[in-house]
């Protein structure tokens, strides 16, 4: 059983996310609360994923997120975002979320995003992938990354396509055919010669370093590829066709 918790100071959408999520059998919402209770909340009832509000009015969700993840054994965060929260964004994505979700996702969407951030995935909601890989960009990380991605073993490069295409550990060691553990050390190679990033940033480095195939490409103002991937059945952080 996947549990879940959602922090939002909006009841309403607490409510919402809480009904959608309950209609799949293998997820269980453990929590809901606002900003204010969030860190104790969190920590109480130890979910697997958070879903948490990127602005909230009594403490924002980069505070929180920085407090979670700064935790021994931190649960796997994604924020929950609206079209107007840019600037919060990539740094979200520094701190280490492992997702972006808009608020209004499609429920049979929400609930493939919470089952994939679980078995270890990332996801990012087609309508803010540009504003996340463009802002990563932005910060001047493509060099770096660039120079990274070919530090990498052979097998290592292999990885990190995987992990661009959005698979978790699970599903990369059945396209690889290793072991789940062998690949859980592979990635933590991989993330760590990539400068310590996580499974989001290594999917964008993944993108720029032209691993991954069937990306969405903006016009020429654009400020960045958008990242996109696909396990044979359901997307796991999908991009909408061009």
């Amino acid at each position: 059983m996947i549990r879940v918790a959602v922090v939002d100071d909006e009841q309403l959408v607490r409510s919402g996310l809480r009904m959608i999520l309950g209609t799949a059998p293998d997820i269980e919402v453990v929590a809901d609360c606002g900003g204010g209770a969030a860190v104790e909340t969190v920590l109480g009832r130890a979910p697997d994923v958070v879903l948490l509000d990127i602005q909230m009015p009594d403490v924002d969700g980069l505070t929180v997120l920085r407090r979670l993840r700064a935790e021994r054994r931190p649960p796997v965060v994604a924020m929950l975002t609206t079209f107007d929260a840019d600037e919060y964004l990539t740094a979200a994505l520094r701190a280490g979320a492992s997702g972006f979700l808009l608020k209004d996702t499609d429920p049979e969407q929400l609930v493939r995003s919470v089952r994939t951030l679980a078995a270890g995935g990332s996801v990012l909601d087609p309508g803010v992938t540009r504003a996340v890989i463009g802002g990563y960009l932005a910060a001047g990380a493509e060099h770096r990354a660039a120079e990274a991605v070919r530090g990498l073993t052979p097998r290592e490069r292999e990885v990190l396509t995987h992990v661009g295409a959005g698979l978790s550990n699970a599903r990369v060691a059945e396209r690889m055919g290793l072991a789940p553990s062998t690949v859980k050390d592979h990635v933590r190679a991989v993330l760590g010669k990539l400068g310590g990033l996580n499974r989001v940033q290594a999917a964008i480095v993944a993108d720029r370093a032209g691993l991954v195939t069937g990306l969405i490409r903006p016009c020429p103002a654009a400020a960045a590829d958008a990242g996109a991937g696909a396990d044979g059945s359901a997307p796991e952080h999908p991009v909408p066709p061009t």
